[in-house]
């Protein structure tokens, strides 16, 4: 029996080589909302608690569905994740999940990774042009934070921003209160009957007949720098 020595395998034609090269998933901001993520069927009842005043609550109501501060907050079904947690699924670049954004929120979190936001300079709030009056004597935010090295990935993704976006470092951002809809009876029952114009801040009447749908921060001494400002003094605290 004669044996065949073994060959090398053949070399990859340079016009092949760009075919295999691999690459990281595109990254997509964690509170993004992911297709598929729907808002749960409605079963919201209002609950009397005195002459006039009532409590909006779900039939089958969860201590899940209240903040920290006992606002009711809209349902939103979660979606397939990968091995490591991270939601799939094509994304809904202009919607926020609700209750990926209040958690995020809530903890100071970065919105794009979920690590802490803080970072030596304080935490970064990004905001579009025009979205944020400086001049206001309140300055509120319902975007999460985001970490030192998110920063230039948020302002490149997030279709609400510019490549140059407002950047505030905060060395303080207190929770202001929610964005929602209040409820109330009318002709179909229980029913949405007022949609206020800005946040909702906490301690106000109409919150025990709000359904949440994102957490506001009120931003306090801050700075206002460029991106590019902040890249190049975050770089220096390395």
């Amino acid at each position: 029996m004669t044996h065949t020595q073994a060959q090398p395998p053949a070399p990859i034609p340079p016009h092949m080589k760009a075919k295999i090269v691999r690459t990281e998933p595109p990254l997509v901001p964690f509170v993004v909302q992911r297709e598929g993520e729907e808002a749960a069927p409605d079963n919201l009842l209002l609950h009397t608690v005195g002459p006039g005043r009532y409590r909006l609550r779900y039939a089958d109501e969860d201590p899940r569905d209240r903040d920290l501060r006992g606002v009711l907050w809209a349902r939103c079904s979660f979606g397939a994740v990968d091995d490591l947690g991270v939601p799939v699924g094509r994304p809904q670049w202009r919607m926020m999940h609700p209750l990926r954004q209040r958690g995020t929120m809530q903890a100071l979190r970065c919105q794009i990774c979920t690590d802490p936001a803080r970072t030596p300079l304080g935490f970064i709030f990004l905001a579009g042009p025009g979205t944020v009056d400086c001049e206001q004597s309140v300055i509120v935010t319902n975007q999460p934070p985001v970490c030192g090295r998110h920063a230039r990935a948020a302002a490149d993704l997030c279709p609400h921003l510019t490549a140059d976006p407002m950047v505030f470092l905060a060395q303080s951002a207190p929770l202001y209160g929610v964005n929602g809809v209040g409820y109330g009876y009318g002709d179909q029952g229980v029913q949405v009957v007022k949609r206020p114009d800005g946040p909702i801040p906490y301690g106000h009447p109409l919150l025990p007949t709000v359904l949440a749908s994102q957490m506001v921060r009120r931003l306090s001494s801050f700075r206002l720098v460029g991106l590019n400002q902040l890249l190049w003094e975050l770089e220096r605290t390395a």
